[in-house]
């Protein structure tokens, strides 16, 4: 409820040049937010030789932020509801600022994963209050251009994160990944209280807030992140924490549906999801978040591991998907004024799924010069995903229900790249001693092609200046690297082609979407 004193704001009625500054500094903060997920995916490896951590615990500089991001963004809705769209960011900005200042302080990896998890909560609110606000402020054909903007941020951001940060590792160190956010971080916490007029607060609303559904949804979304995280590393359910963990992730999350379906004003609007348009739209958010996120986490590795690339070859690998975005985002927005939306939607989830399939034939040998169609294809396709799924789902649902439910469909996102990123991180566990064992059945002693190779490695080393025993051990230490490395190859190709088949999912579900455009009001049933 509105305070007598206050005048209910129509944030459509806001001049032009006011609405598009104020919306382009809260592009800053969410671009921000979403550009650190990825930031340190390059240069995991310098973090950890800086901050003496395992490869296990440098894991978690990348989770602990994801964690945290996902217990907050659904509660986000609410918060501008209580504290004001304004504040709330402006807060966000802040706590963001100061705990990224503190990352590139991090004196040892605990106090790193402790000073990620804040900057992630704190940082979390600032990712949906920019795609309700957008509805909120533009109508018709400029609500086209800001739906256009979140999605390149959205999908630009995770992708060039790595080659930034490669590069500034490489350059500087990877402190400075962090201090990047010290001045856009202060413009936007001091500017956002002046020029984001779009609602007030009501704080009063913390009295009936619904904290129960709070520590419901918490308990269970945090359990299960962890669940997915460490279950790869720790034989999932022979581990007693993992277990314990599954079981308050199960409970938690049983509750919560009940709850939600049962409370006058949950944290979450779950019934949205009973809404065509916005289902579907969730669905295919979760869907390109498995792409997003996955290829980006995926490619990084396969280039340390199998390639042995440093932060920057990384960066400069990953930089012809961010050419291509910049590419689609100019033919998209020209071809969203005269095509269907559905149309281009269905297009950008093929070539999208193409891309990523086009990874499978990958072996040890491949470069940028492989990569460069895949890439392109994944780029350009990602520019024609984001914004019409964006449209598709918010822009069916009513003013009342665009803030509770706009954190649920940024959720789906970022929690469909944590459970993708899970399971491909079990398939390169699980698939790599398949395929090892496969190949070890062919490389038997005796066969002329395995014999050959162990003599010429022997002589080599040997002539190296090692002795023939040691040429010998040599050899055979050759031969497993080779096979580990095959049979790591195989891996990747095996979770390329899971990330590719998930868009069969996502165009299967496009038969069942209901016509939608950037212009269209929301259907009387959203209400």
């Amino acid at each position: 409820m509105t305070h007598p004193a206050q005048t209910p704001i129509n944030p459509m009625n806001l001049p032009t040049r006011e609405k598009v500054f104020a919306f382009s500094l809260m592009c800053v903060g969410f671009f921000m937010a979403t550009l650190d997920i990825q930031i340190v995916a390059s240069s995991l490896r310098d973090i950890g030789g800086g901050l003496s951590a395992s490869q296990d615990e440098l894991s978690w500089v990348q989770t602990a932020y994801l964690i945290a991001e996902i217990l907050v963004i659904p509660v986000s809705g609410w918060l501008t509801r209580v504290f004001s769209t304004r504040w709330l960011f402006a807060a966000s900005a802040f706590g963001f600022t100061v705990t990224s200042m503190l990352c590139g302080l991090a004196w040892d990896i605990d106090s790193m994963i402790i000073f990620r998890a804040l900057q992630g909560a704190l940082g979390a609110a600032m990712i949906p209050t920019v795609f309700t606000t957008a509805f909120m402020m533009f109508p018709g054909s400029q609500r086209l251009i800001a739906s256009t903007t979140i999605g390149t941020l959205a999908t630009i951001a995770p992708t060039i994160g790595p080659v930034i940060g490669g590069w500034i590792t490489d350059q500087w160190s990877w402190h400075w990944l962090f201090y990047l956010n010290l001045v856009p971080g202060v413009l936007v916490t001091v500017l956002v209280p002046k020029f984001v007029r779009v609602d007030h607060a009501d704080v009063s609303l913390l009295k009936r807030g619904d904290y129960l559904g709070i520590v419901l949804m918490c308990g269970f979304l945090g359990c299960l992140e962890y669940v997915l995280e460490e279950g790869p590393r720790k034989n999932w359910f022979g581990d007693d924490v993992i277990v314990l963990c599954a079981w308050i992730a199960g409970i938690s999350g049983f509750l919560f549906l009940v709850h939600t379906f049962t409370a006058k004003e949950p944290i979450v609007d779950l019934k949205a999801l009973a809404l065509r348009n916005f289902g579907i739209g969730s669905l295919l958010s979760f869907v390109t978040g498995i792409g997003i996120f996955c290829m980006v986490y995926l490619t990084p590795v396969f280039f340390a591991r199998v390639r042995g690339f440093d932060s920057l070859q990384i960066g400069l690998v990953l930089l012809s998907v961010g050419v291509f975005q910049l590419i689609g985002l100019v033919m998209y927005s020209t071809a969203a004024r005269f095509i269907n939306l559905r149309v281009l939607l269905v297009f950008g989830l093929i070539l999208f799924g193409i891309g990523c399939y086009l990874y499978v034939p990958i072996t040890h040998e491949w470069g940028w010069r492989e990569l460069l169609i895949p890439q392109a294809l994944r780029g350009f396709g990602q520019q024609f995903c984001i914004a019409p799924i964006v449209t598709m789902a918010l822009g069916s649902l009513p003013p009342s229900r665009l803030k509770s439910a706009s954190g649920l469909f940024n959720l789906m996102r970022n929690l469909g790249g944590a459970i993708g990123i899970a399971v491909v991180s079990t398939m390169l566990n699980d698939r790599l001693n398949l395929h090892y064992e496969r190949l070890d059945e062919h490389v038997s002693a005796g066969r002329p092609v395995v014999e050959s190779f162990l003599r010429e490695q022997a002589a080599f080393l040997a002539a190296a200046g090692g002795d023939v025993v040691n040429g010998v051990q040599g050899s055979v230490a050759s031969l497993h690297q080779l096979l580990m490395r095959e049979a790591l190859t195989l891996t990747f190709a095996d979770t390329f082609l899971a990330v590719a088949l998930c868009f069969g999912v996502a165009l299967f579900a496009m038969l069942f979407s209901k016509p939608f455009s950037v212009n269209g009001a929301p259907p009387p049933d959203a209400h």
